[in-house]
């Protein structure tokens, strides 16, 4: 008579698969590059989220590692790609004050008023006048929608 398989393999494997990532999100937080790009070339997917959303760009972003940033972007990661508090890599390079990712992010196309709180509410929080130039002085927004707060005349 023949029993359900021996689950222990699959157990083992997906054992295995949880501590990778987890070694791979320690890896973006840390800023080792070579055991990310190790790992990326191999065919690991760099939308690799943790139980929060955060992605490997966002650990990246927010511990302020700008080579992995580019290396991440440059295989196609979403530079806008919200966590699941809605937070995005750039709004928290700008609260950790992570000025060359910053300015990554916001070359790569990454928008200052996206997620909850913005980037660009940040960099107003903060005080970060020079980031505010990067970003434009007032956020952008749709014909006929109306500011709650003035913006300064250019």
């Amino acid at each position: 008579m023949d029993g359900p398989a021996d689950p222990a393999p699959a157990d083992d494997a997906a054992a295995a698969a949880v501590a990778l990532a987890h070694a791979l999100f320690d890896a973006a937080r840390q800023g080792d590059a070579a055991m990310l790009r190790r790992y990326l070339d191999a065919g690991v997917p760099f939308t690799l989220t943790n139980t929060a959303g955060d992605g490997l760009l966002m650990l990246a972003a927010y511990n302020g590692h700008p080579a992995i940033v580019r290396d991440l972007l440059a295989r196609g990661a979403d530079a806008g790609q919200a966590n699941d508090r809605g937070q995005t890599p750039l709004a928290g390079a700008v609260f950790k004050g992570h000025l060359d990712v910053v300015r990554i992010l916001a070359e790569a196309g990454a928008d200052p008023d996206a997620g909850s709180p913005s980037a660009r509410a940040a960099a107003e929080l903060f005080g970060r006048t020079e980031l505010l130039d990067l970003f434009g002085r007032c956020p952008v927004v749709p014909d006929g929608v109306a500011l709650v707060l003035p913006c300064p005349a250019s």
